[in-house]
Protein backbone atom coordinates (compact mmCIF):
# COMPACT_ATOMS: atom_id res chain seq x y z
CA UNK A 1 0.00 0.00 0.00
CA UNK A 2 1.16 3.42 -1.09
CA UNK A 3 1.28 6.18 1.66
CA UNK A 4 2.68 9.89 1.41
CA UNK A 5 3.33 11.79 4.45
CA UNK A 6 3.70 15.14 5.29
CA UNK A 7 5.01 16.26 8.41
CA UNK A 8 6.75 19.65 9.43
CA UNK A 9 3.81 22.01 9.56
CA UNK A 10 2.58 24.44 12.81
CA UNK A 11 1.46 27.80 13.46
CA UNK A 12 4.46 30.23 13.13
CA UNK A 13 4.82 34.27 12.69
CA UNK A 14 4.97 36.30 9.55
CA UNK A 15 9.34 35.96 8.70
CA UNK A 16 9.73 32.91 10.37
CA UNK A 17 10.53 29.02 8.49
CA UNK A 18 9.59 25.51 8.37
CA UNK A 19 10.61 23.00 6.41
CA UNK A 20 8.12 20.26 5.43
CA UNK A 21 9.23 16.76 4.81
CA UNK A 22 7.25 13.97 2.67
CA UNK A 23 8.08 10.23 2.86
CA UNK A 24 6.51 7.71 0.72
CA UNK A 25 6.42 4.26 1.85
CA UNK A 26 5.07 1.12 -0.12
CA UNK A 27 6.60 2.25 -2.96
CA UNK A 28 9.91 3.83 -4.44
CA UNK A 29 9.46 6.97 -6.50
CA UNK A 30 13.25 7.77 -6.80
CA UNK A 31 12.53 8.76 -11.15
CA UNK A 32 9.57 10.12 -10.48
CA UNK A 33 8.67 14.32 -10.58
CA UNK A 34 7.52 14.89 -6.94
CA UNK A 35 5.70 18.09 -6.28
CA UNK A 36 4.29 20.19 -3.52
CA UNK A 37 0.75 21.84 -3.55
CA UNK A 38 -1.42 23.82 -1.12
CA UNK A 39 -5.23 24.42 -0.43
CA UNK A 40 -5.86 27.57 1.44
CA UNK A 41 -9.78 27.76 2.56
CA UNK A 42 -12.34 28.26 0.09
CA UNK A 43 -9.50 28.47 -2.54
CA UNK A 44 -8.43 25.97 -5.27
CA UNK A 45 -5.43 23.31 -4.71
CA UNK A 46 -2.69 25.31 -6.14
CA UNK A 47 0.88 24.38 -7.37
CA UNK A 48 3.89 25.43 -4.95
CA UNK A 49 7.05 23.66 -5.99
CA UNK A 50 7.99 20.50 -7.99
CA UNK A 51 11.21 18.55 -8.60
CA UNK A 52 12.33 16.03 -11.09
CA UNK A 53 13.66 12.51 -10.56
CA UNK A 54 17.60 13.60 -9.90
CA UNK A 55 16.71 16.90 -8.64
CA UNK A 56 19.03 18.66 -11.39
CA UNK A 57 15.55 20.62 -12.07
CA UNK A 58 12.68 22.53 -9.77
CA UNK A 59 10.07 24.42 -10.72
CA UNK A 60 8.60 27.02 -8.22
CA UNK A 61 5.36 29.30 -8.40
CA UNK A 62 6.05 32.93 -8.26
CA UNK A 63 3.96 33.67 -5.56
CA UNK A 64 6.88 31.62 -3.59
CA UNK A 65 10.18 31.81 -6.10
CA UNK A 66 12.77 33.09 -3.63
CA UNK A 67 11.47 32.12 -0.56
CA UNK A 68 10.61 28.74 -0.87
CA UNK A 69 13.08 25.26 -1.57
CA UNK A 70 12.02 22.21 -2.94
CA UNK A 71 14.79 19.07 -2.23
CA UNK A 72 15.07 15.15 -2.12
CA UNK A 73 16.41 12.49 -0.92
CA UNK A 74 15.98 9.24 -2.91
CA UNK A 75 17.95 6.81 -0.68
CA UNK A 76 14.82 7.71 2.20
CA UNK A 77 12.28 8.05 -0.70
CA UNK A 78 11.26 11.60 0.70
CA UNK A 79 11.08 15.64 -0.58
CA UNK A 80 11.08 18.56 1.42
CA UNK A 81 10.06 22.14 1.23
CA UNK A 82 11.79 24.59 2.78
CA UNK A 83 9.81 27.81 3.40
CA UNK A 84 11.56 30.39 4.29
CA UNK A 85 10.20 34.39 5.63
CA UNK A 86 6.73 32.89 5.67
CA UNK A 87 3.67 35.19 5.16
CA UNK A 88 0.25 35.30 6.33
CA UNK A 89 -1.00 34.31 2.72
CA UNK A 90 1.00 31.26 2.54
CA UNK A 91 -1.29 29.62 5.18
CA UNK A 92 -2.68 26.68 4.01
CA UNK A 93 -2.72 23.11 4.19
CA UNK A 94 0.15 21.68 2.26
CA UNK A 95 0.47 18.49 0.19
CA UNK A 96 2.67 16.38 -1.53
CA UNK A 97 2.38 14.09 -4.83
CA UNK A 98 4.03 12.39 -6.83
CA UNK A 99 3.65 13.16 -10.81
CA UNK A 100 2.42 10.84 -13.29
CA UNK A 101 2.70 12.63 -16.42
CA UNK A 102 1.61 15.99 -18.38
CA UNK A 103 2.22 19.25 -16.60
CA UNK A 104 3.99 19.32 -13.40
CA UNK A 105 1.63 22.33 -12.15
CA UNK A 106 -1.90 20.49 -12.79
CA UNK A 107 -3.05 19.17 -9.60
CA UNK A 108 -4.58 16.18 -11.61
CA UNK A 109 -1.47 15.20 -13.55
CA UNK A 110 -0.04 13.51 -10.25
CA UNK A 111 -1.18 10.55 -8.74
CA UNK A 112 0.00 9.86 -5.43
CA UNK A 113 -1.20 12.24 -2.15
CA UNK A 114 -0.53 12.61 0.99
CA UNK A 115 -2.91 13.79 3.56
CA UNK A 116 -1.90 17.27 3.77
CA UNK A 117 0.30 19.23 6.70
CA UNK A 118 -1.60 22.65 8.18
CA UNK A 119 0.88 25.48 7.51
CA UNK A 120 -0.43 28.79 9.67
CA UNK A 121 1.25 31.56 9.50
CA UNK A 122 0.08 34.87 11.76
CA UNK A 123 0.98 38.78 10.74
Amino acid sequence: QVQLVESGGGLVQAGDSLRLSCAASGRTFSMRLRGWFRQAPGKDREFVAAINWSGSSTYYAESVKGRFTISRDNAKNTVYLQMNSLKPEDTAVYYCAVFTGGTYYTPSDYDYWGQGTQVTVSS
